[in-house]
């Protein structure tokens, strides 16, 4: 299959997908379309933080901290001086309309994580991993101490905000009036759609060459004359960017932010749907956004009424016990490594050669 062939066939697929998304509102409940609102917002942050480990090789366990900087700017800037009065310590007219802090939740979260790329550059591996990680740790206790802008442990409220859209009353969107939930899966959902086009050009492009480049090789990358600072470090400003925007929509698609609304465990479960998805591909992500939500709140709650009883650890787990939903969760994790070590985005990849394969040898 030629580049331009492969080229086609993504476009098809996604093509496919993008109307697949539209109708899937009809056939579900309103619960469901917030479920898979959630689901969006997940792979927002995935393909963040896919550029970053997945592209250009930087682990990272902290990418749950960008996402609680652009939730609390999304918060901040909607609230405005009703959270803080007109004297308060922050300072912020009126309020602004939820869709428009979105974009300026992931520029915040950019600029954070340009600047936290900077003494990254120090840093690799397991190293890198864990400075991350310890600014995942940090973030609800930082919250918690600066509450005069936070809110503290109480955090921000947003239930009620004239400006979150379809809070109270329903939107009408091309001559369709949609409910709060509705209206957020599609918001998430355009928004994730226009985040995956523009992942996929700079990847496609001489940035992505670049990032991939640093991922297999420093040395080589720079005798090729790739700047290892400056690809590395806007690495982390783009993966960073994404996970504000979906920091941002989480904000509002739960109406309310706290320090505990960006936990810690965050991070890791990303980190999980990137592996689960395909590290270094973008097509297999949605399965992994798709795994960390229903897996967290539905599937491992119900694991030992669909898992045959015959299958090793699994079968034998009763989720009705204490922590028994999160033994499952890894069980399940520990086998979906063993039988998919790439990820669901492998999967794509060995159908794509076996069909290069195939048609060469039609060919032949």
């Amino acid at each position: 299959m030629t580049p331009r062939q492969k080229q086609l066939v993504g476009f098809v697929a996604f093509a496919a997908f993008v109307v697949v998304v539209a109708l899937l509102p009809a056939f579900i409940s309103a619960f469901r379309a917030q479920q898979f609102a959630f689901v969006g917002i997940y792979l927002i942050a995935l393909l963040g933080l896919n550029i970053l480990t997945g592209y250009t090789g930087q682990i990272s366990l902290g990418h749950g901290a960008f996402m609680a900087v652009g939730g609390y700017t999304t918060a901040l800037l909607m609230v405005g001086n009703e959270q803080f009065g007109q004297t308060g310590a922050l300072a912020i007219e009126g309020g602004m309309k939820d869709v428009w802090t979105i974009p300026i939740a992931g520029l915040v979260a950019g600029l954070v994580g340009l600047a936290f790329g900077f003494p990254a550059l120090r840093l690799s591996g397991l190293y890198l991993a864990l400075a991350t990680f310890a600014v995942a740790v940090a973030t609800p206790s930082a919250a918690k101490r600066f509450q005069e802008f936070t809110g503290g442990g109480s955090g921000i409220n947003l239930f009620g905000v004239p400006e979150l859209t379809a809070g109270l009353t329903p939107v009408e969107i091309f001559g369709r009036e949609l409910a709060f939930n509705d209206w957020l899966y599609y918001l998430c959902w355009t928004v994730a759609l226009v985040l995956f086009a523009g992942a996929w050009l700079i990847l496609r492009g001489r940035t992505g060459r670049a990032f991939r480049a640093v991922r297999d090789s420093e040395t080589a990358a720079v005798s090729s004359g790739v700047s290892l600072a400056r690809y590395k470090i806007l690495a982390f400003g783009i993966s960073a960017a994404y996970a504000g925007v979906a920091g941002s929509l989480y904000t509002i698609a739960i109406t309310f932010v706290n320090p505990d609304t960006f936990p810690i465990a965050l991070s890791i479960f990303l980190l999980v749907g990137v592996v689960v998805g395909g590290l270094g591909q973008l097509g297999g992500l949605v399965f992994g956004a798709i795994f960390i939500h229903f897996m967290q709140i539905e599937w491992a709650q119900q694991m030992d009424a669909v898992v045959p009883d015959f299958l090793p650890i699994i079968g034998d787990i009763d989720t009705d016990t204490p922590g028994a939903p999160a033994l499952a969760f890894g069980a399940v994790l520990i086998l979906l490594m063993f039988f998919l070590p790439n990820g669901v985005g492998g999967i794509f990849r060995r159908a794509g050669q076996a069909l290069t394969s195939w048609r060469y040898s039609r060919g032949a």
